[in-house]
């Protein structure tokens, strides 16, 4: 039987909004240049959007229900939690990610390069 974890994940990678769709073309093409995304993975209790573990770095696609404080209280918590166990969170709404594409992407390489150098 499956971890029920790692069964949402799989249900979340099924029904992904289009900013994931989008995000995850081109974080596959950062894998085929060696840095290793996953996407909807299991880290700890929680199901991040995507992540490097080989850079320790975890990108989250958020929509408009994160602006609300209840969820903002929830992202916080879980940021601190991922930040404890040695990843960096970098979070752009769905919009960024629709009409910045290569601006979100520049931020994300710009942080992988600057993590390699240090």
């Amino acid at each position: 039987m499956k971890r029920p974890l790692t069964q949402r994940a799989r249900a979340l990678r099924r029904r992904q909004t289009d900013a994931e769709i989008r995000l995850w073309r081109y974080l596959k093409d950062l894998n085929r240049a060696g840095h290793q995304f996953r996407h909807q993975a299991p880290i700890g209790t929680y199901i991040v959007d995507f992540v490097s573990h080989t850079h320790r770095l975890v990108i989250e696609v958020d929509g408009s229900q994160h602006d609300r404080p209840r969820e903002m209280a929830r992202d916080t918590a879980r940021d601190r939690w991922l930040a404890g166990e040695g990843y960096r969170v970098l979070r752009y709404w769905n919009s960024d990610v629709l009409l910045n594409t290569e601006g979100v992407i520049g931020d994300i390489l710009d942080s992988v390069e600057g993590e390699v150098a240090k």
